[in-house]
Order: structure tokens, then sequence, then C-alpha cells
């Protein structure tokens, strides 16, 4: 077995990371574990350190605060994700976005492909890029293959918010952000979105600054 394929140093390295306690230092974009493909998940780690694993991505996406977090996004290269949103927002957003509560899930070696031909476009943020938001247009509806953490299969179909959820969290896993699909004319601080953008859709941010949706 070459080192390549050695799941020893990715053990070593959660082990490493899990031994400081605490929530997990998030890494920021430009670091090169968030562009590169990350290794499908296939025993690099036993169950109980698995197990472990997923309490730490959850608890730190839960302590961010983010509604996910991909494996890469705390320096480790597999194919794995924990995603969850309480959806706490008013009515009106939630029509909107359709931003309906999304149970906690662990994803292992997750694919999407799109459902239909129906886009929605709406700012979106990244706990990789902090202080930043941009309009991205996903597909509306999206079909989910993966496994959970236990080894069993889902296959299941997602829309509205928890879609947008899915891909934002999977593309991390194919060494892509949010940036790289987003109108870029849209990019916002976080301050600027709060002081102007925070309608339930983007429709003022774009007849002010410039783009189409």
């Amino acid at each position: 077995m070459t080192a390549l394929h050695d799941p020893a140093p990715l053990a070593h390295r959660v082990e490493e990371l899990l031994s400081r306690g605490g929530p997990l230092p998030i890494v920021a974009a430009g670091d090169p574990v968030l562009r590169r493909a990350a290794e499908p998940f296939d025993g690099q780690l036993d169950p109980p350190l698995l197990d472990r694993f997923v309490v730490a991505l959850r608890d730190t996406m839960r302590a961010a605060p983010g509604v996910g977090l991909a494996a890469p996004q705390v320096g480790v290269p597999l194919r794995l994700a924990v995603i969850e949103d309480p959806a706490p927002v008013p009515d009106e957003i939630r029509e909107a976005r359709g931003r309906v509560p999304l149970p906690f899930r662990v994803l292992v070696n997750p694919v999407y492909e799109p459902v239909g031909t129906a886009r929605a476009a709406f700012f979106e943020g990244c706990l990789s890029v902090p202080g930043w938001q941009a309009v991205v247009a996903r597909p509306a509806e999206v079909r989910l293959r993966a496994r959970d953490e236990h080894g069993n299969p889902v296959d299941e179909v997602f829309t509205g918010w928890p879609a947008r959820i899915v891909q934002h969290e999977t593309d991390h896993l194919d060494g892509t952000l949010y940036l790289d699909r987003a109108e870029l004319r849209s990019l916002s601080s976080g301050e600027a979105v709060a002081r102007w953008w925070a309608q339930p859709t983007p429709a003022r941010a774009a007849e002010e600054l410039g783009f189409g949706l």
C-alpha cells in the first residue's frame, strides 16, 4: 500500500485535532486543502474515531455557528460533512427561501444531481470565507446519494434551503467554494448585507449592485 492510500496519516491527523479539545479550528480560503478533491471515505477512521470526529464536527458547526461543515474545512481531506439547520427565521424568509428545519445529518461520500431545471438565487456565506456573502444561483431541488455515519445508504431529494446546504457542503468535498459559483458583483461584507440587503430575496441587491438573477 502506498503512502497516498495509507489511512494512518488521516487517522493521526484527526486524533491530533481531537486532542486539543473544544471546537476545531476552521481552515480559511487560501489553504490548499479547500481546493483539492477530498478522499472518499473507506474506513480510514475506525468506528470509534469516526464517531468522535463527527461529534467534533457537529460541535464546531454549532459553535461557529453554521448550518454545515465539511471535513476539509478543518483540514481533513475526507469526503465527509455534517449539516443541520434549526431555521430560526421569520415566516417571510422561510416562505421566500424555503428555509425549513433540517435535522442533524452526517453525509459520507455524498454526490448530488439537479432535479428539474428550476434555480434559486440567494445570498450565501461560508465559515471558510468569514465576513463575506454573495448571491449564488443553485438548482432549487437536488437528489442526494450518500451514506450515513453507520454506512446506511441515503437516497433523498432536497428542496429549498436544505438543497442549498447539501450542495454547498458537497461542493467543499470537490474543492469548490461558493465563490466559484457566485455573482461576484453581489459580493458584500456581512455588515453591508445587514445594512442594505437583509430582505428575504436579493432582488433589491441585484438592482442596486447591477447583476442579474
